[in-house]
């Protein structure tokens, strides 16, 4: 079928149309002093009667929790509450859990005799952050007693973080801690994270079983150190040696900064040695959590 020729557009077609009234906009003049314009019909939402386009629905506020004493160590997520309940180092209040979490679980709250609270996987979240990773269980406890520095062990190995602030890079430290059978950990009582929450989750439940020495002066506390005849070891990334191969000897405390700060000053001086990790691909620096699990694998593989 053979279509003819495109009819050209009307004066009456190209004129536009006034959105609000539907009248052509040269026709404006022409319409009469007393018609009314036509009402325009807002648009609406079918599924949502209530909707206006020209206001935005208010963002939902995001759960915060309600705010635990000072005195209660918030502890979430099976390995961190399973490892505080088989330690028994300290007082326990109360577990909030799920019954399938707390099935899990039944031997150790049996043998800790903590008193159980049944809650639903949405009960335990309102407790907490809206980030927290709780896995049905929610534990209430008493914090750690701190150690002294006097209390460590004459033929012990320990850490020394200056300044490390990051709950995750601290918790991932006593993970490895843990699993290379360090005696213990000395922090600062200021610029420290809170030993419990999101620190206790990252650990593992290597908090219950790494000492926690918390000082007011950490430079005070190297001098403690090497009173006591420990080793003590900076690492640095400028060092003069690798860790490879500097002498190692017990009793030893290997001495970690913060990242992108390192170590301070008054702490570099009060080491015995600096040494560095050397790295053989194109990146030289390791995370501090990172860092601290390749130094104590060669600290091991030096001292036995």
């Amino acid at each position: 079928m053979t279509r003819g020729p495109k009819r050209p557009r009307t004066f009456e077609q190209e004129r536009p149309r006034d959105r609000t009234t539907g009248d052509s906009r040269n026709d404006r003049g022409s319409r009469p002093a007393d018609e009314k314009p036509r009402e325009v019909t807002p648009w609406k939402d079918s599924r949502n009667p209530g909707f206006r386009p020209d206001r935005r629905p208010a963002a939902a506020p995001r759960p915060q929790g309600p705010r635990f004493g000072p005195d209660i160590a918030v502890l979430f997520g099976y390995h961190s509450v399973r490892e505080a309940l088989r330690a028994n180092r300290r007082k326990l209040v109360r577990l909030h859990g799920t019954s399938a979490a707390l099935e899990k679980l039944s031997g150790e709250i049996a043998a800790s005799k903590v008193t159980v609270v049944p809650a639903t996987n949405e009960e335990i979240s309102a407790l907490l952050p809206g980030d927290a990773v709780h896995q049905g269980l929610l534990l209430e406890a008493r914090h750690l007693e701190p150690i002294d520095l006097s209390e460590l062990p004459e033929n012990g190995l320990v850490l020394v973080l200056d300044q490390v602030t990051d709950p995750h890079n601290v918790g991932a430290i006593l993970r490895t801690a843990a699993a290379f059978g360090v005696d213990a950990i000395v922090t600062t009582e200021r610029h420290s994270p809170a030993l419990s929450g999101i620190l206790a989750k990252s650990a593992s439940g290597g908090l219950e079983h790494v000492g926690m020495a918390t000082v007011v002066n950490l430079a005070r506390a190297l001098e403690t150190l090497g009173d006591m005849g420990y080793l003590r070891v900076g690492l640095d990334s400028e060092g003069p040696a690798s860790l490879e191969d500097t002498p190692l000897t017990r009793p030893l405390a290997l001495v970690l900064g913060a990242e992108g700060k390192g170590l301070r000053r008054l702490s570099r001086e009060n080491c015995d040695v600096l040494a560095r990790l050397d790295m053989p691909g194109p990146i030289k620096s390791l995370n501090v959590s990172n860092a601290s699990a390749v130094a104590l694998t060669l600290v091991r593989s030096k001292l036995q």
